[in-house]
């Protein structure tokens, strides 16, 4: 089994990561080097197996992936990463491409689809937009679950009065809707902004109008 390594870029451990999966050592060698030129860090898998065994799926970066290795495809390693839920794009490579295959391969949710010999530029302008989309997908799940977890703090009469006003409905039509003096109404709005960490009314209708409508029965 071959270790994975990192070549060295100057980049942060915090920074995106390709993993590199390739039987043949000369193009793992030979794309490494590529991919290291655009400040990318780059870890090196031979065995498709021991990758998925092996690699960090919390981590931010972006899987290339050659299609015909022994003993596993990378058409089937693409499958069992999505049936795993691992978010990190996949760009499939190949030096015996059908229409067939590419095909399957987009169905399946390869991010790109690229023929050996693989155009350098190609595959580092592929790459680098699969890393800026996964990091706004990543910013955009964390964003999320943060909103969630402010959401679950709110009373269930904080809810009633944050389905309220995003609905559209003034403090004097929640108070009657609720039966809740202005005061009152007041009160809970201002523990709203608060909890929620809204700074204006247009935050806190656009933040949370999709999450509240999620979250109702």
């Amino acid at each position: 089994m071959n270790t994975p390594h990192a070549i060295a870029t100057g980049a942060s451990t915090l920074s995106p990561v390709i993993h590199l999966i390739d039987d043949d050592a000369a193009v793992r060698d030979s794309l490494a080097l590529l991919i290291g030129t655009v400040g990318l860090r780059v870890q090196t898998w031979a065995d498709p197996l021991a990758f998925m065994n092996g690699f960090d799926r919390q981590g931010i970066g972006a899987i290339v992936l050659d299609v015909r290795m022994p003993g596993i495809s990378g058409l089937t390693v693409l499958d069992t990463l999505v049936a795993q839920g691992v978010d990190q794009p996949v760009i499939l490579l190949t030096g015996h491409g059908t229409v067939e295959m590419c095909r399957r391969a987009f169905k399946s949710g390869a991010a790109e689809f690229l023929e050996k010999p693989v155009d350098d530029e190609a595959l580092l302008e592929a790459l680098q937009q699969a890393v800026r989309q996964h990091v706004k997908s990543r910013e955009r799940h964390q964003a999320d679950r943060h909103a969630r977890d402010r959401y679950a703090q709110l009373s269930e009469r904080e809810r009633e009065v944050l389905g309220l006003i995003v609905a559209g409905l003034t403090n004097k039509e929640i108070g009657r809707a609720l039966d809740l003096s202005p005061r009152t109404v007041e009160t809970h709005r201002a523990n709203l902004f608060a909890k929620l960490e809204a700074e204006s009314l247009a935050q806190l209708i656009r933040s949370y109008a999709a999450l509240v409508d999620g979250a109702a029965p």
